[in-house]
């Protein structure tokens, strides 16, 4: 009878259930709960080092959990002609937020990235990411359906204008992030070898220059390279929490990390998790990530639209290359690059910005032959538009 129903049913609320991927839906969950306990272990020792009360940084980030929650089922709710016109409106409106940050944004740390909207800490940036993703994929998959539309340049364009903002911020870990993501794009829409190779020279180039002009940035790979060169306080120390962890860690609130790094509750927030939780845990939440974007590319096996292909690809990469990242930098394998670890560390706009491209991806990889008689867009194998 629930079967019968559920098939019968259809409601907005119905339809969406009847054709989302649970198993991805509820992995995504499970990582949304896990960073809630994760932030109430990190956070309160942060807080109190600084001079606020211990559950500041709890408070807001479970004041944004279930706005996050509410984005993500909401964006899954969307067909793929809603995604993508959702994505281009906010491309433009974060585009332009971004552009203003280097007039009116706070300024920290010699970084301007936010900007104040009701009290609230905004970081632009983060919004960009996700949709100049779609927007890409939209701009690819026209040209493919019409190959005299300049689509790819209008990419190139859009990409390189999101990255020189953030250069100008400076956020050199974002750029490097969009502009890997963006290079893979670029492959999967299957332009040329020339073009590919063209683009990871820019990257090279972008890289040697930014480290003979940059000092912060040459500081951050001299120190990766030879810790004795300068100061590497956070990334010791973030060793020594997983060595004090062990395999399941001193219990929750027990950790002393979180007492002596600054980034405890964002940055390095994975290094919390080894001591507090331990090595298991840290493999637990490794895999769960895995198993997101795993999941989620398995699903695009059965994908013929180009547009649906190249979006869930794009948000796929981005979430993974940034957890990756995020990791890479506590187990110091990577350089510092101060970015965030999905649905994990504390950040209001990093929550709510992944929510909306995890809730695309969800929207996109929905079973929408069982919901509908047309396939929207038109294939790779050449099908006619709905």
């Amino acid at each position: 009878m629930t079967t019968l129903a559920a098939r019968t049913d259809m409601s907005i609320v119905g339809r969406w259930w009847r054709t989302v991927d649970r198993w991805l839906l509820a992995a995504l969950a499970v990582l949304m709960l896990s960073g809630a306990l994760f932030a109430m272990a990190a956070s309160p020792a942060v807080a109190e080092r600084i001079g606020l009360s211990s559950m500041y940084f709890v408070r807001r980030q479970m004041m944004f959990l279930p706005l996050a929650g509410f984005v993500l089922v909401a964006f899954s709710m969307m067909d793929a002609r809603t995604v993508r016109r959702a994505a281009v409106i906010l491309f433009g409106v974060f585009f332009l937020l971004t552009g203003a940050t280097l007039v009116f944004g706070a300024e920290l740390n010699g970084a301007k990235r936010w900007l104040s909207v009701f009290g609230f800490a905004l970081q632009p940036s983060e919004f960009l990411k996700p949709t100049l993703i779609v927007t890409c994929a939209w701009m690819f998959s026209e040209q493919f359906k019409n190959g005299s539309f300049p689509g790819n340049r209008i990419a190139a364009v859009l990409g390189l204008a999101c990255i020189g903002f953030l250069i100008m911020q400076p956020d050199f870990g974002q750029s490097f992030l969009i502009f890997l993501v963006w290079s893979a794009l670029f492959f999967m829409a299957g332009l040329p070898v020339s073009v590919i190779a063209l683009l990871v020279v820019a990257g090279i180039v972008t890289v040697i220059a930014a480290y003979t002009y940059l000092p912060h940035v040459a500081s951050r790979i001299d120190r990766f390279l030879d810790p004795s060169s300068g100061d590497t306080y956070q990334t010791e120390t973030a060793m020594n929490a997983f060595q004090a962890g062990g395999f399941f860690g001193r219990g929750p609130g027990e950790g002393m990390v979180k007492r002596a790094l600054p980034d405890a509750h964002t940055d390095f927030i994975f290094a919390v998790i080894g001591e507090e939780f331990g090595l298991f845990a840290c493999l637990g939440l490794v895999l769960l990530f895995g198993f997101i974007v795993i999941r989620g590319y398995l699903l695009l096996l059965r994908e013929e639209d180009p547009f649906v292909y190249l979006s869930v690809g794009g948000l796929l990469g981005l979430f993974g290359i940034q957890a990756l990242i995020n990791i890479g930098v506590n187990l110091n394998v990577l350089p510092a690059k101060g970015m965030t670890l999905p649905f994990i560390s504390y950040g209001g706009s990093s929550l709510l910005a992944m929510a909306m491209a995890m809730g695309m991806v969800l929207a996109l990889t929905r079973r929408r032959r069982l919901d509908r008689p047309a396939h929207y867009g038109e294939s790779w194998a050449g099908g006619a538009a709905s």
